[in-house]
């Protein structure tokens, strides 16, 4: 990532990132003023991201705003958003946990945050400090990333975990809006989603199931996602498929038979087109890293 270019490239960057579904490692009042020398564009992430910070201050530009927040704080950072952070030491303090993963990694719960953090990046969050749960978090996943041959199902499990208590604290901290129905839509419609994703059904079958057109839930789907409900379906079919060629031994046929896919070539066409690569590439890749 350009943020993080001039500190231990090899340590930050997204490619390194690639070798495990989640990295997690903490940022100082050093790696801060590196950040401050740098020419610092803003750019976007190929993965999910969350910052806590515990000592310092934050300036985020995001979503074509900048604001700045003082330490204790967390932003997350939606895959493919451009953006650009800060970090701003105080009284020669700053520390940030920074936590990266995959969406497929925690696919159960990803468009949870999408939907809860879409119109506010940054928490404020005046209990979590160094010693609030989530830097523990944080730190025990580090710690757990460390061993030899890490348990990525404890990680998960401590992933969830961060992500439960984001989610409450945005509950409490957000009142009612103005788009608090359309809000309700959206998490609606993702609930519909994740029951009914890995069937044969499109638009009309989910704009149906909220007693609303297909048009005015593309719109709500635009306004808060920038995406269409054919693209978030196929985003989370995706992520769904990654997830079984990398913790099953279906066969390609098999997950697309599973995810609604009446032909397997079709499947491997969608696939490749939002991958980048077939799925049989796909699981070798995947395989190789996770052995390595």
């Amino acid at each position: 990532m350009r943020i993080l270019s001039t500190i231990k490239t090899t340590r930050f960057t997204s490619n390194s990132f690639m070798h495990s579904p989640v990295s997690v490692f903490k940022f100082n009042a050093d790696d801060a003023r590196k950040v401050a020398a740098s020419p610092n564009e803003p750019h976007a992430h190929s993965v999910e991201e969350i910052l806590i910070g515990t000592e310092g201050a934050l300036e985020h530009f995001i979503d074509f705003n900048t604001t700045e927040v003082e330490a204790p704080y967390v932003c997350f950072i939606t895959k493919g958003k451009v953006h650009r952070v800060k970090p701003i030491p105080k009284n020669g303090k700053c520390e940030v946990w920074v936590i990266r993963f995959s969406s497929e990694f925690i696919a159960d719960m990803v468009f949870q945050l999408y939907s809860s953090f879409h119109n506010h990046a940054t928490l404020a969050w005046a209990v979590e400090r160094a010693n609030g749960r989530l830097p523990l978090l944080a730190a025990m996943m580090h710690e757990e990333l460390a061993q030899p041959q890490p348990d990525y199902a404890i990680i998960r499990h401590l992933l969830h975990t961060v992500i439960a208590i984001l989610l409450a604290e945005m509950k409490k901290q957000i009142p009612d809006e103005s788009t608090a129905h359309q809000n309700e839509t959206f998490t609606n419609f993702l609930r519909i989603l994740e029951e009914n994703y890995h069937r044969p059904v499109g638009v009309r079958f989910y704009a149906e199931k909220l007693f609303m057109s297909s048009r005015n839930l593309n719109l709500i789907c635009r306004n808060i996602l920038q995406k269409s409900v054919s693209e978030i379906i196929e985003t989370r079919k995706l992520i769904e498929a990654k997830n079984l060629l990398v913790t099953t031994d279906k066969t390609i046929s098999e997950i697309a038979y599973e995810l609604g896919y009446n032909e397997n070539s079709y499947f491997s066409n969608v696939f490749k087109k939002k991958a980048g690569q077939t799925p049989g590439q796909f699981r070798e890749e995947m395989k190789a890293l996770l052995s390595s």
